[in-house]
């Protein structure tokens, strides 16, 4: 479990910035090099290259190098246990909303 937990802190850490967020949505789109994710930024290369190394050890991006050309790819599989964990607040969230409305709709005061 704890390497689980590992994994998923690593995932909500490569989430939590904006940078990281756009370059995912880019590659959402399909494969892109390292320049074109670069491109929109206003970052130094190296900059670029530690938020990709952050979301590479994470999971979420595989990249492939052939010859000086460095290729990202998304590996949208890893967002599944974020998902599964969001899911399950949801749901745990959902019934205790369910639990107060019913509380509250058998507390009210009758007018009699």
């Amino acid at each position: 479990m704890a390497n689980h937990n590992e994994q998923l802190d690593q995932m909500f850490h490569a989430l939590s910035d904006a940078t990281r967020r756009g370059m995912v949505d880019r590659l959402c789109k399909g494969p892109a090099t390292v320049s074109e994710l670069a491109e929109p930024l206003d970052m130094a290369l190296p900059t670029v290259m530690g938020h990709l190394r952050v979301l590479e050890n994470c999971g979420l991006v595989r990249s492939t190098k052939q010859g000086r050309v460095r290729t990202c790819e998304l590996e949208p599989e890893q967002l599944t246990q974020v998902e599964i964990w969001i899911n399950e607040r949801r749901s745990l969230w959902g019934r205790r909303f369910d639990r107060l409305g019913e509380f509250l709709v058998n507390s009210e005061p009758t007018n009699e």
